[in-house]
């Protein structure tokens, strides 16, 4: 029986296929890349064409609705098609990140139950004893069992007729960055996902019509269908990508400069290294609206930013189970150090373990009412993981894991996920305050902290610091950094131990491991260091 149009949602045929019929010649891809600096843009007409032939292409060599699809390439223009052109023929997308290891791509092989692979000449060597269809983006010369991406899309019919998907059809799968434990795979649905993004792209990210719009996240997590997919295209925005190898904060900023980049989104950890260059030296004369997300933004990021460029950053929160839930929306005060408001249309409230929901000022976990309505953009599940789906999904509330405390005029500010909270005598001291008040000193460029165990207290505060190039660790810098805690916020907070590293162990999504740290701790030799 075919589904009625009201039971349908593709974002493939009902956002894109629409601007290319209103605004056919309107920019919708503009892609750069680093090294030769070649440009490549496309309109929504293009690319509503490009996504069909892709469409055509992949159900000709043997894809079928439902799916799995991994897609691991850099920033270059076939990702997003073959994005659009995997939604339109109802199969799944799976992203992933070039950066993973051999290991790290069989696992997601075998875990999801992959089907094909969509890769570069990168990304060939990382698939292993995979049996499914194989696509491959540039050469292929002496490469046997690779299809050709770029002379099958070329040769594809250029419409493609495709049975409409059902609101609730799976969507895309991501897999979790994992900073604790193994990665889990969340499932979102056509509609709920593709359509709770016009959230993302209006509140969060402030995108409009015929405005470029950039963020620089790699293209294997969550945040690029906020930011370079979903969020923009829903909002008629064009979206940019600059395709680089190696983050270099001075090479950002040059493009920022130089391309008409009206809004922009950076990750939290990268923003750091950014506002340690002169930024004095450069001006962005298009740049109106700033956007960060994936970790908490510390105020004193915040001040230097704003101090010289006029901007202000607007935080966002989210998961990638989930749509923006909370942000430092457009037209309202940022206040920095607050994640902001939550999002229209969302409930959120701050609970307590038993599920109570707590006054303003009492910290205790973030949790979204599901029931009686579900909210937009909430993923479906945790895909062969009931114990995670019964840990999270509790009465009439999905409980994030995060925890915060709420004020009186509704914002809510981050104290740390709930397992990263530390016990000292008797206090629960959240990592992030103190990480930011060590963020305001000249020395610091990154830090995390975690609770060391301790016989008499329970835990001690334990910093783990990695410094700007001109400084040196010692003990004299030790203990001028717990005495410049000792005087930003509460002296019980302040780190009991410091030690000195290179740089943290992240994700690769850039998200710090926590759980390392914690195992590091207190073993000497586990990390190489110098501390106090």
């Amino acid at each position: 029986m075919t589904p009625s149009q009201s039971e349908c949602f593709n974002f493939s045929t009902d956002i894109v296929d629409a601007w290319a019929k209103t605004s056919p010649d309107a920019l919708s891809l503009w892609c750069v890349d680093a090294v030769s600096g070649r440009e490549e843009k496309f309109t929504f007409q293009q690319l509503s064409a490009l996504s069909q032939q892709a469409a055509n292409f992949f159900e000709a060599s043997g894809l079928k609705r439902g799916d799995r699809v991994l897609l691991m390439l850099p920033r270059i223009w076939p990702w997003w098609v073959s994005m659009l052109g995997l939604i339109r023929l109802g199969a799944i997308p799976v992203p992933a990140t070039l950066q993973m290891t051999r290991d790290d791509v069989t696992y997601r092989l075998l875990t999801a139950g992959i089907h094909a692979v969509i890769t570069s000449t990168v990304g060939v060597d990382k698939i292993h004893d995979f049996d499914g269809l194989r696509f491959l983006v540039g050469p292929t010369a002496a490469l046997t069992g690779w299809l050709d991406f770029d002379s099958g899309i070329r040769s594809a019919r250029p419409t493609h007729q495709a049975r409409p998907t059902r609101k609730d059809d799976p969507g895309i799968i991501f897999f979790t960055s994992a900073t604790t434990g193994a990665p889990k795979m969340v499932l979102h649905t056509q509609a709920s996902y593709g359509m709770g993004h016009r959230l993302t792209g209006e509140f969060l990210l402030d995108c409009r019509p015929g405005e470029v719009h950039w963020n620089i996240s790699d293209l294997g997590w969550g945040k690029a269908a906020w930011s370079s997919f979903y969020g923009p295209w829903q909002m008629g925005a064009c979206v940019f990508a600059l395709n680089f190898n190696k983050f270099d904060p001075v090479e950002i900023l040059n493009v920022l400069a130089r391309y008409p980049i009206a809004t922009w989104c950076v990750p939290t950890t990268a923003l750091r290294v950014m506002v340690r260059q002169d930024l004095s030296k450069w001006k962005f004369p298009a740049l109106r609206h700033c956007v960060t997300a994936g970790e908490p933004l510390n105020p004193e990021v915040f001040k230097i930013w704003q101090a010289t460029t006029g901007l202000e950053f607007h935080e966002g929160y989210g998961q990638t189970e989930t749509v923006v839930l909370v942000g430092n929306f457009k037209g309202q005060p940022v206040r920095p150090g607050s994640m902001g408001r939550a999002t229209p249309g969302i409930t959120l409230a701050v609970v307590d373990g038993e599920l109570r929901e707590l006054p303003d000022g009492v910290e205790g976990e973030i949790a979204v009412r599901i029931k009686p309505v579900r909210p937009p953009g909430l993923f479906r599940e945790y895909l062969g993981c009931p114990e995670a789906m019964a840990e999270h999904f509790r009465g009439d509330w999905y409980l994030t894991g995060d925890r915060a405390v709420r004020d009186g005029d509704g914002y809510f500010w981050f104290v740390g996920r709930k397992d990263d909270m530390i016990k000292s005598s008797g206090y629960r001291i959240g990592p992030f305050e103190v990480e930011s008040a060590l963020l305001e000193h000249p020395a610091v460029l990154d830090v995390a902290v975690v609770g060391k165990p301790d016989e008499i207290r329970g835990q001690i505060v334990k910093a783990f610091v990695v410094l700007n190039p001109q400084f040196t660790p010692g003990d004299q810098l030790c203990r001028e950094l717990q005495q410049h805690c000792k005087n930003t916020t509460a002296p019980f907070k302040y780190p009991r131990e410091i030690e000195f590293l290179s740089a943290l162990p992240k994700t690769i999504s850039d998200k710090t491991r926590r759980f390392m740290l914690k195992e590091a701790a207190g073993k000497p030799g586990l990390l190489t260091h110098n501390g106090c």
